[in-house]
């Protein structure tokens, strides 16, 4: 199926201008990078990539776009004839994901002709706005949690499409399964679940549903305890399952009390290896206030699908570069008082001082000059790699194994923040971002 039309009718109307009088081909670079951290976070987290590299492979503008195209008067006859040969021949840099960025990072940097760049604008912005919004919380939960595993449960608080995305965003970030079976599927996720109330309220009595549940999924299976009486729901789940019963689920109540409470039963009725996972509308900062309660897991929903209350990471996405019409490089940039941005093309780096992030050094060249990374910064990380080079998409970031990996990356690099990028309050940025002209 074509992603062409997951886009913003500008995108071709601005093609179509610029094929009539001259500029399609103009060499250009456009960036996409945040101007702020939404919500007062402290970093962000880059989350999107896998999936806008698979959507850009199905950038193609079939006979049925073609024909709502002509249909509608949205592009004239010179523009229909250059779509039905469109293809994404330019090179793509950026941030590879489950990287943390900051203020001006740029993520991606997009390079190509004018015509080849400018479509891919509302597609890029529409699944790194989401992703990373959804990896950005999920990451700080991750944090709130330390060694306890989370759970992706937000399906039916979120559109299908969106549900599934979140999933993975969400599993980059550090959770650790996912209720939703697509996102398992598509993106290697373990999945988790068991039963909900209406399986207790199907059956005459809470002891028959518990049993019929341990007959079908085992005694290792967690049981929900508190769709009656917390206290009755427990003892009758280890009545009926032993001691050896896997877990209990609460999903209701003042939780750091119903938890140390439901654990001390447990523990009185032998089932002292017996797991308590919570559920019930956590965010970050519930979390972090059950940090001293006997939990064993958590299950997050709402929270994390929306980006804790910030369902975009702000990302925008500017033409930096261009070449003029004697064929020099420029660097160009929006000069509004409130929405400014730095033109020219960009080279972004990590500095870091014993391990810990200390700056976002942004090099900025006037041009299109090469930034050599090794002698210009020798203390700092490069953050950027190719993930599209002269119109080839690099596999590796795609599918399960790009998303594996990317999970792998975010968090080895999350060890390199400072102590205070730790934090839940709102605050300033944990690094500043440095701007420094090319060498």
């Amino acid at each position: 199926m074509s992603s062409a039309f997951l886009t913003d009718r500008y995108e071709l109307t601005m093609l179509a201008a610029s094929l009539r009088d001259g500029t399609a081909t103009r060499p250009s670079v456009f960036e996409l990078f945040s101007r702020r951290l939404s919500g007062g976070r402290r970093f962000g987290v880059v989350a999107g990539t896998g999936r806008l590299l698979t959507l850009l492979r199905d950038f193609r503008f079939g006979d049925d776009e073609l024909r709502y195209l002509r249909d509608n008067d949205v592009v004239d006859a010179d523009a229909l004839t250059y779509l039905e040969n469109y293809r994404f021949t330019g090179t793509i840099r950026g941030y590879r994901e489950g990287e943390l960025y900051f203020p001006g990072s740029p993520i991606l940097s997009v390079e190509g002709t004018f015509a080849d760049a400018v479509v891919l604008e509302t597609l890029a912005l529409s699944v790194l706005n989401h992703d990373s919004a959804v990896a950005t919380a999920a990451s700080r939960m991750s944090i709130a949690a330390g060694e306890r595993p989370l759970a992706e449960m937000g399906s039916r608080r979120a559109a299908e499409q969106s549900a599934v995305a979140a999933a993975r965003a969400a599993y980059i970030a550090g959770f650790a399964s996912t209720s939703n079976l697509e996102a398992g599927r598509q993106w290697g996720i373990p999945t988790m679940g068991t039963a909900a109330h209406s399986w207790t309220l199907l059956h005459d009595s809470e002891e028959d549903a518990f049993r019929s549940q341990i007959a079908s999924l085992g005694t290792g299976t967690t049981l929900l305890v508190d769709t009656y009486d917390i206290r009755k729901g427990v003892e009758t789940a280890i009545r009926v399952a032993g001691t050896g019963l896997g877990g209990v689920r609460l999903d209701s109540g003042d939780l750091p009390l119903v938890a140390a409470a439901v654990r001390q039963q447990l523990d009185e009725l032998g089932a002292t290896e017996t797991k308590i996972t919570v559920t019930s509308d956590l965010d970050e900062y519930a979390i972090a206030a059950l940090a001293a309660s006997p939990v064993d897991f958590y299950g997050v929903g709402t929270s994390v699908v929306t980006g804790s209350g910030y369902p975009t990471a702000s990302m925008v996405y500017k033409l930096v570069a261009r070449q003029d019409s004697a064929g020099s490089w420029v660097a160009v940039a929006k000069a509004s008082t409130d929405k400014g941005s730095k033109g020219g093309r960009k080279a972004a780096f990590r500095t870091l001082d014993n391990g810990v992030a200390v700056a976002e050094t942004v090099s900025v060249a006037d041009g299109f000059e090469q930034v050599d990374t090794a002698a210009a910064h020798p203390e700092a990380r490069a953050l950027q790699v190719v993930l599209v080079d002269a119109g080839e998409i690099d596999a590796a970031h795609e599918g399960a194994a790009g998303t594996a990996s990317a999970r792998e990356h975010h968090l080895r690099v999350r060890e390199e923040l400072p102590v205070r990028a730790l934090a839940l309050s709102k605050s300033d940025p944990a690094i500043p971002t440095l701007f420094v002209d090319a060498l």
